[in-house]
């Protein structure tokens, strides 16, 4: 997981610390949260990554994908297609009615990705930080 995986989340998430990474995989996972990664079969290389996981709500099983990301230089080479083809599956085998995620407004390439796709843009997702509590 830290030689393969975490490389390639924190690429896509520079502000997460090495340890840091290591403790949301822990608690991730204990939450549900699942790693897929795609791998060059000729050299073992992780190509990219995703992390995803199965949500009970309102609206149904969805699959909710955390985390997508390809290696810079696997870009363009069909490693996102087949990592969005196998959550999927997944999702499907799971009994989920939809696929979600959230990209960061500002990732334009991301996007394009995802509306070819057919992902739509179904919802905006509001944040805040929160204060440590003071008691």
């Amino acid at each position: 997981m830290a030689a393969d995986v975490a490389p390639l989340i924190r690429a896509l998430r520079p502000r997460l610390s090495a340890d840091a990474f290591t403790a949301f995989a822990e608690e991730g996972h204990a939450q549900g949260l699942r790693f897929t990664v795609a791998y060059d079969a000729a050299t073992g290389r992780a190509l990219g990554a995703a992390t995803h996981r199965v949500l009970a709500t309102s609206r149904g099983r969805l699959l909710f994908v955390d985390d997508l990301v390809t290696a810079a230089e696997s870009r363009g080479r069909g490693v996102g297609a087949r990592l969005m083809a196998e959550l999927e599956r997944r999702g499907r085998a799971e009994g989920c009615a939809r696929l979600e995620l959230d990209s960061g407004t500002t990732n334009v390439d991301a996007h394009r990705f995802y509306h070819a796709r057919r992902l739509t843009v179904a919802a905006f997702h509001f944040g805040r930080e929160l204060e440590p509590d003071p008691g």
